[in-house]
């Protein structure tokens, strides 16, 4: 097992452990069907890159937050054939204009090693929501390897199950003539369920189609 994955199933494991007693899940839920204080929400989803020339892949992401508690797992998402794991903290603040960020710190191994530093936000107002997904990649074994990734979308909800918007992406998961890329997404829910299709470089490049779903519990 690489080094840097030990050290981030460590970290994992000790701050867990440090915020969550010992309890079992067996007693039965409140009367009023609302969920028990502490208790985790979960989101796991996959987004299908049909990316030009043969360099489709899917990358599967899975989150669980209890009180600030934030961890994640996430592959092919920092490169292909690369596994990362992260812990970090949950705040949110405001009425009106809502502000939620995730400071995290995390661990990559694979085709690609390192320690990344990262910072997940929503704004959200009425309407209109700016999320924004960033880490920076310190590469352990050359310097040429530090990167920075970003996922950022601007989107507006007529409806709550429907959205449409803009969205940017900067990668190395797969090669491309953009730094930059730009793209336009629509995004679909139904209870639990998310449903997004993003379309990048029209006009610009060959476009890459990005398919995602998602599923809270």
């Amino acid at each position: 097992m690489a080094p840097i994955l030990r050290i981030a199933i460590l970290v994992v494991a000790a701050l867990c452990g440090s915020r969550l007693p010992a309890q079992t899940n067996a007693s039965p839920p409140p009367a009023n069907n609302t969920a028990p204080a502490n208790s985790w929400d979960f989101n796991v989803s996959i987004n299908g890159y049909l990316v030009p020339r043969g360099q489709s892949y899917f990358s599967p992401t899975f989150t669980g937050d209890r009180d600030t508690l934030h961890v994640e797992a996430r592959y092919n998402y920092e490169a292909q054939q690369t596994g990362s794991l992260w812990v970090g903290y949950d705040w949110s603040v405001g009425k009106k204009l809502v502000l939620e960020a995730t400071p995290m710190i995390g661990g990559v191994f694979g085709n690609v090693n390192g320690v990344a530093p990262g910072l997940e936000f929503t704004a959200t107002y009425r309407k209109l929501q700016l999320y924004s997904a960033n880490e920076y990649i310190f590469d352990t074994d050359t310097k040429a390897g530090n990167f920075f990734y970003t996922w950022t979308q601007l989107t507006y909800s007529p409806k709550a199950w429907f959205a449409f918007g803009y969205v940017t992406q900067r990668t190395r998961a797969y090669k491309t003539p953009l730094d930059i890329q730009r793209g336009v997404l629509v995004q679909f829910t139904h209870k639990k369920v998310t449903f997004a299709t993003q379309i990048f470089n029209l006009g610009q490049a060959d476009p890459t189609v990005v398919l995602s779903l998602g599923y809270s519990f």
